[in-house]
This record gives C-alpha cells, sequence and structure tokens, in this order.
C-alpha cells in the first residue's frame, strides 16, 4: 500500500536551468544548438554530474569523452551558478499543490536529486500554506556522493530508509527515464511527470503512470493507497 512520496527537483518541483547550463558549456567541445530537449532528457537528466558530462558529450560525438568530461562537467557548473543566481528558477505551481495535497493526506515525505544545487534551489520556495517547501520533506537526499548514480536505484533506497518506509510503499515522481529505472529497480511505483511531453520515453523505462501535470493525479486514490489518475 502506498503510504509514502519520493521527488526529484529537476523538473518535477522546480524548472530549473539545469539544461540550460549543459549546452551553453558546450562551447569549445561541439555545437551548443545541437544538443536539444530529446538529448538532455533521454541520455543527460537525472545523472550525477559526471556520469551527465560524459553521456552528453558521448551523445555529441565528441572524440575521447573521457579526457574532457570533467572539464565539461565543471564549465557546466559555473554556467549553472550563474543561472541560479540571475532567478531564472522557478517551481512549477501544480508541484506545489500536490505536495501541499500529498503532505495534508499524512504522508511521508522525501526529496532525492542527484544536483547539488537541489537544495539552493528550493530555498525559499514556499507552499500555499505558507510552509518552507523544504520543511515539508522529512528526507532531503539531495547531492550526496553516493557509489551508483541513477538508474541505479540507491538514491531513492536511502531516501525510503531515511523516511521509515519499505520500498514497496513509495512512489517516486520522476522527469527522467534514468530516474524512472532507478525507482523500478528500487522495487517502487513510478510515476511519469512528462512536462515536456516526452512521455513514451517515461512509458518505455517502465513508469507505472505517465501524467502531463502533478494534478492530474488522483489524490482520492492515494489516500487509498493506490496510484491512478484522475477520471480514470
Amino acid at each position: 500500500m502506498l503510504r509514502a512520496g519520493i521527488f526529484d527537483v529537476d523538473g518535477v518541483l522546480l524548472a530549473s536551468p539545469h539544461e540550460e547550463a549543459w549546452r551553453e558549456a558546450l562551447a569549445g567541445y561541439a555545437d551548443p544548438r545541437a544538443f536539444t530537449t530529446a538529448i538532455y532528457q533521454a541520455d543527460v537528466a537525472g545523472k550525477p554530474r559526471a556520469d551527465g558530462a560524459l553521456a552528453a558529450l558521448t551523445a555529441m560525438g565528441v572524440a575521447d569523452p573521457q579526457s574532457k568530461a570533467a572539464a565539461y562537467a565543471q564549465a557546466k557548473q559555473t554556467k549553472l551558478e550563474a543561472l541560479i543566481a540571475a532567478g531564472t528558477v522557478e517551481a512549477f505551481p501544480d508541484a506545489l499543490r500536490f505536495v501541499q495535497a500529498v503532505h495534508d493526506l499524512g504522508w511521508r515525505l522525501g526529496v532525492a536529486s542527484s544536483s547539488k544545487n537541489a537544495k539552493a534551489m528550493m530555498e525559499g520556495v514556499r507552499l500555499a500554506s505558507g510552509m518552507k517547501l523544504l520543511d515539508v520533506f522529512s528526507a532531503d537526499v539531495c547531492g550526496r556522493d553516493l557509489a551508483h548514480g541513477k538508474p541505479d536505484p540507491e538514491l531513492f533506497l536511502i531516501t525510503a530508509r531515511e523516511l521509515g518506509a519499505e520500498p514497496g510503499d513509495c512512489v517516486v515522481a520522476e522527469d527522467a527515464p534514468a530516474g524512472v529505472e532507478a525507482a523500478r529497480a528500487g522495487g517502487m511505483t513510478a510515476l511519469g511527470v512528462a512536462r515536456l511531453h516526452d512521455g513514451r520515453g517515461l512509458r518505455e523505462a517502465g513508469a507505472d503512470l505517465v501524467v502531463t501535470r502533478l494534478t492530474d493525479v488522483d489524490l482520492a486514490a492515494l489516500k487509498a493507497g493506490r496510484l491512478a489518475r484522475v477520471g480514470a
């Protein structure tokens, strides 16, 4: 029976500039204009910085990507910090409403992201109740140094443990195929959030349900411990 929720940050809770930072940092390695959203979602999103850098360079056909990944990852981080400082991070209104509603159901909630910038991006975001977004989460497992990144389930298994929940009792909200694969590998229910109308990749990764907005999830069903779409 579902009774705990785990949320990714970038693309699920927040519209962050991660994709743009990866794109801008490609200058000098490949044509940034060729780095599409489809490439970002399929190959980079949800992965730790080093893994994402290698995956991006490989996807772009850059020669000897292993030797260039560390420098590219640092360039991306510099770009990202500048974009965050410029105020480009926004919370998705539907996500804030959903988090508040699930919290009101009495569920234990956790936030889990490979990004070491996730907490900084969430600072200052508040729910309609006035609560800080970060205060809603009983477990904050963002940016930790782990042995394995997504699609390995380590990140989500740690979050479940810190929530005091069994993996089978957790639903994970993810926007990237690698995150969906990680949730499923950990024995959790996977909710795919296709804000970019990229539901096919999430379904192919094994998502139990794919929605374009979190408010498409049936709260009455969640209260009963199951995942369903509104009106299903």
